[in-house]
């Protein structure tokens, strides 16, 4: 495993000993989620520490009737913990982790990390960190959820999956959106029918396309 990643992903990495290092090296191995893939539930091995080298990793959770609310999403260049919440003893809900999009991770295991956890404090206080910096990214959606309506819920979705992705066309279908901000699938289309009478946006299947970014930009 290339050191240098490890090392520019991990603030801790320089107070880890040499030992320490070299047992994540030689631990920490590459992994590939196609979309849709699930990387961590309940009945799933926890995995561990997971670094995003492309794609999109969404975390969410699902009430007792089913409905999915994603609590965030994890980009390139970015970690999750989460996928380490079996370290984490404030974690006391079912976290579900999926390839939003087909990604490429490197996984430092959970079984390695423990040990190195329980004797370098660093390590815990990044993971902390970690976890905190995340929920408040929860929180920032559930006062979306809360406070929005979905119409602004819809475009501001659609505005910052354009500005990632430095294109107007989005591949992804009604029921993705609104697993991804939290709504139901037949609120997404409406609102997605209502943009595009308006020349906001195009609608084909599985696809959405920006045409009029000022219009859509009303909607922020």
């Amino acid at each position: 495993m290339e050191e240098a990643r490890l090392a520019a992903a991990y603030p801790f990495w320089g107070r880890l000993s040499g030992g320490e290092k070299e047992r994540i090296l030689r631990s920490a191995a590459e992994a590939r989620y196609e979309k849709g893939a699930m990387i961590q539930r309940s009945d799933l091995e926890c995995k561990g520490a997971i670094l995003v080298l492309s794609g999109v990793l969404r975390v969410y959770i699902v009430s007792d009737e089913g409905r999915e609310v994603t609590l965030f999403r994890i980009h390139a260049g970015e970690t999750c913990v989460l996928s380490a919440s079996c370290l984490l003893d404030s974690i006391q809900f079912d976290i579900l982790i999926e390839a939003a999009e087909t990604a490429r991770t490197i996984v430092i295991p959970a079984n390695v990390l423990r040990p190195i956890m329980d004797s370098n404090p660093y390590v815990g206080l990044y993971l902390y960190k970690q976890t905190a910096e995340r929920f408040s990214d929860v929180m920032w959606m559930l006062q979306q959820i809360l406070f929005l309506g979905a119409d602004r819920r819809v475009a501001i979705f659609l505005w910052d999956e354009m500005a990632r992705r430095d294109q107007p066309v989005l591949h992804m279908t009604h029921d993705e959106i609104a697993r991804n901000i939290g709504s139901a699938r037949e609120v997404v289309s409406k609102v997605l029918k209502y943009l595009s009478e308006e020349g906001a946006v195009a609608l084909k299947r599985g696809r959405v396309e920006i045409r009029d970014k000022e219009k859509l930009r009303k909607y922020l």
